[in-house]
């Protein structure tokens, strides 16, 4: 069978995520990591914001706030902020880069039949996966939801085979964007109410009440939600960790319909006129935009 098809209380089919923000307490150290480990540009700096990314798509923010603390342990919150790479060689260069400089901080791999991933955390605890898309042929949809699974992928047979001397003299050169952002969240139900019922994602994998995977256009997922580290979790105080999570929409046309369907349903917007901001039931802040904007 095929991806779900779209609906017009839908999100357009071309959404894409843009980047997420992180409020971190070591800025230069947080920004020397993401450069030099994870292999991004830094694109812009403004005070206590710098922005990394590749060419001139941000794919992390991070915003200086040593005045917050760790989140307690059980929070909701961000699980990961996952980066996609265009080809295996691309991906095989970051994760030598990690192998080399950062092997501490590699949490473990997975091919999950659409993808093959590589996880770590960066130096505060945030959660970071690196992977590379199978091609949607080669994905396989059964009864509207698109089969993933974890299976086991070395990642030094990973790298013996697709990393090149050309990757390694280069790092950084390929294009790379936030793929989907995982979220932990106090339940899967009111996350799949939030989400795809008044956000407009389509759901496209669930896992019983563990785990919620949503998208947009029949992508195997944008966003997920899991209860594995948060189970029963409340709203979210200011903590270091997730500032923002940016959805990219294709038109300003776009951006209003999503404003409207917020209204109707009661969920808090703040709309400045370019991006509308709103929470979620736990809090994490989400930004949508018009892209390229």
């Amino acid at each position: 069978m095929t991806a779900p098809t779209a609906r017009p209380d839908r999100l357009a089919a071309d959404t894409a995520m843009g980047p997420v923000t992180l409020d971190v307490a070591d800025l230069a150290g947080m920004t020397a990591f993401y450069r030099d480990v994870i292999t991004l540009q830094v694109l812009s700096e403004d005070g206590p914001v710098v922005t990394l990314g590749r060419g001139t798509t941000p794919v992390v923010i991070l915003r200086h706030s040593p005045q917050l603390r760790h989140a307690a342990p059980g929070s909701a919150g961000l699980f990961h902020t996952a980066i996609l790479f265009p080809t295996q060689t691309d991906l095989a260069a970051v994760l030598a880069s990690v192998a080399q400089q950062a092997p501490q901080r590699f949490t473990g791999s997975a091919d999950h039949l659409v993808s093959q991933a590589f996880y770590l955390d960066d130096p505060e605890g945030n959660g970071i996966e690196l992977y590379w898309d199978r091609d949607r042929t080669q994905w396989s949809w059964v009864h509207g939801q698109v089969e993933m699974a974890t299976l086991y992928l070395d990642p030094n047979d990973f790298l013996r085979e697709h990393l090149t001397p050309q990757a390694l003299e280069v790092p950084g050169s390929s294009d790379a964007v936030v793929g989907h952002v995982h979220l932990s969240v106090g339940d899967t139900r009111s996350a799949k109410e939030f989400y795809v019922d008044r956000l407009g994602f389509d759901t496209t994998a669930e896992l019983g009440n563990q785990a919620l995977f949503v998208s947009a256009g029949g992508y195997h997922h944008h966003m997920a939600m899991n209860v594995w580290n948060s189970r029963g979790a409340g709203r979210r105080f200011s903590t270091l960790g997730l500032g923002q999570v940016d959805i990219e929409l294709p038109s300003s046309d776009d951006v209003g319909e999503l404003t409207e369907r917020m209204r109707h349903f009661g969920v808090r917007s703040v709309d400045d006129g370019r991006t509308v901001s709103l929470e979620d039931p736990w809090a994490n802040l989400i930004r949508v935009t018009v892209a390229g904007s």
